[in-house]
């Protein structure tokens, strides 16, 4: 009897062990937050800035969100990652010049790995659509992106 009762107990630990690995990489391919993911020292990082007109942050967040992450989870798992290690920072205030600055970090910068919006807009939506959502974007820039890059540290 204390046979059988320790068998069970076996079996139902591994089904548990099972259906939780199960639910994490199902999480892992359809959660884009990136929130496990960080440079380590020697990777490379970017920080890109977006200074969006005061009159377009609206429709920049809706570029953002409804256009552009919402359809990446149809995307090729490389192409996936990308979004999973790119984070998207609100400002906080006006800027002196009434420009609003969103940020975008990449952190790690995947090698060789693709970062064109607009050929990511082609993947989801094709040639025709991604150009009118591109074009939403660019129009809600109110100068051309700035590009920063940097190395990870040790700390």
């Amino acid at each position: 009897m204390k046979v059988i009762s320790n068998l069970l107990t076996a079996i139902l630990i591994i089904l548990i062990i099972f259906t939780c690995t199960s639910v994490k990489e199902k999480q892992a391919t359809t959660d884009l937050t990136g929130a496990n993911i960080r440079a380590a020292k020697g990777d490379t990082v970017w920080v890109i800035l977006n200074h969006i007109k005061p009159d377009r942050c609206e429709i920049f967040e809706k570029f953002i969100h409804d256009i552009f992450w919402a359809k990446s989870v149809d995307l090729e798992p490389a192409d996936q990652q990308t979004f999973k290690q790119t984070r998207v920072l609100y400002p906080t205030q006006m800027n002196k010049d009434s420009t609003y600055t969103y940020v975008f970090l990449m952190d790690p910068v995947i090698p060789q790995g693709d970062y064109s919006i607009l050929n990511f807009l082609k993947k989801m939506y094709g040639e025709d659509e991604a150009k009118e959502y591109y074009k939403m974007f660019t129009e809600s820039l109110n100068v051309p992106q700035e590009w920063y890059s940097g190395v990870q540290s040790q700390h």
